[in-house]
């Protein structure tokens, strides 16, 4: 990879400012503002007592500004409330800046997440791209609460990204982007200029990156990474020589929208702070309303629902046929979790069960991805991943948010594409 960053550019850079894309060109046009709203509303709809929290969902909401207070509440409680311990480091990086844009203190799960990034690294020289995406958002979380305390790990964590060769993907560049721009913005009076030409060198190559996935029609990437890049270009120090247009990417998201496309709670967060004009470094800058209190004595009462909930049975195959790969298998157990449960607790009691069908995840932007099962890794470089369906119908949800009906039979399938 070619890395173009100048000791000179990157003194000029000091003084930029978070965005140098003319954001008034890239609003929301008045009259297309109801539609905005309306998927605004239906991802906050999606929070319930019974769903999975999703950071995500929370961050967009108060950025975007949450019409339904009480989902807003529910949310920020349920969140103030998980156990670190079952959080990846992307997961308790977003529960951070989730906890933040609430105006609540994360308590002691910064310190924590500040030790587990001191230990962090990569798998391997060349590890898959995905790797560095809960990283990043570690990096993210961490630099808006204490940037000087998180300056030696983000420039180990810079180094790490210029020695790896791995393509990146739109998504995990972007959230590096957001992460080391964070940084980049906040070096500590009196540092080293090194830092700053380092975090330069590394966002130049990044953001290169990311503008050669940006498609004639504006989409950068997919409909679904747009949201993230978009965010990624609007803030970065420098944009790229590939001029971005942002006004054309805000259209074309505008018509999908039009489209029923964003109907995914997690889709719509990803997408809500860009068309909000907001990004994930506007984190910090909320303003909560003073009557803005959480009550966790009232919303901790138990309920009717969980405690009496009916079991279902889920029946569960993991299937690897692919040649080439040296270990084939195909397995199926039933297994038995209550109703409304979310299709990562099928795995977690299969797993339980059954060591065959150990897993493991991977934070990206639509949240977990199972990345292996039975110790069989999805690869970038092979194009191999686990595919989930319904019976032959691939889902259309992550394993954290789809809810599995009663004898539904879902396949974990070893896939290339």
């Amino acid at each position: 990879m070619a890395w173009f960053a100048l000791y000179l550019l990157s003194l000029l850079w000091a003084t930029a400012g978070t965005s140098t894309q003319s954001q008034s060109s890239c609003s929301v046009p008045s009259a297309q503002e109801p539609l905005v709203n309306g998927i605004q509303v239906l991802m906050e709809n999606s929070v319930t007592s019974s769903a999975y929290p999703n950071p995500s969902i929370l961050i967009a909401m108060n950025l975007a500004g949450a019409y339904n207070l009480m989902a807003q509440k529910l949310l920020t409680y349920q969140l103030m409330s998980s156990d670190t311990n079952d959080l990846t480091i992307g997961q308790l990086g977003l529960t951070i800046m989730a906890l933040t844009s609430s105006c609540r203190d994360p308590g002691d799960k910064v310190s924590i997440l500040q030790r587990q990034m001191a230990n962090w690294a990569p798998s391997s020289p060349n590890a898959e791209a995905s790797a560095f995406y809960g990283p990043s958002l570690a990096i993210l979380a961490l630099c808006q609460k204490n940037s000087e305390a998180t300056l030696p790990i983000a420039v180990r964590f810079a180094k790490t990204l210029l020695a790896n060769s791995s393509p990146f993907s739109v998504d995990t560049g972007a959230m590096a982007t957001l992460a080391l721009t964070c940084m980049y913005n906040k070096i500590p009076v009196g540092s080293e200029e090194g830092y700053r030409a380092l975090f330069g060198q590394v966002l130049t190559a990044i953001v290169e990156n990311i503008s050669m996935k940006i498609k004639d029609n504006g989409i950068i990437g997919d409909i679904y990474s747009t949201g993230l890049a978009m965010q990624a270009l609007s803030v970065t120090p420098q944009p790229p020589k590939k001029e971005w247009d942002c006004k054309k990417t805000m259209d074309m998201i505008l018509d999908e929208i039009k489209q029923g496309k964003f109907h995914n709670p997690m889709s719509i967060a990803q997408i809500l702070p860009s068309l909000k004009g907001k990004t994930y470094l506007d984190v910090p800058q909320v303003t909560c309303s003073p009557d803005y209190e959480v009550q966790p004595t009232l919303l901790s009462q138990p309920g009717p629902g969980p405690t009496s909930a009916s079991n279902i049975t889920v029946i569960y195959t993991i299937n690897n046929q692919l040649r080439g790969v040296e270990l084939l298998f195909n397995k199926t157990i039933n297994v038995s979790v209550k109703s409304g449960s979310v299709l990562l607790v099928v795995l977690e009691e299969a797993q339980r069960k059954n060591p065959m069908f150990k897993f493991e995840t991977t934070m990206t932007s639509w949240g977990l991805v199972v990345s292996s099962i039975n110790n069989i890794t999805e690869n970038v470089n092979h194009k191999t991943y686990w595919q989930f369906l319904s019976g032959i119908t691939p889902l259309n949800e992550g394993v954290a948010d789809y809810i599995p009906f009663n004898h539904e039979h879902i396949t974990a399938n070893f896939t290339q594409y």
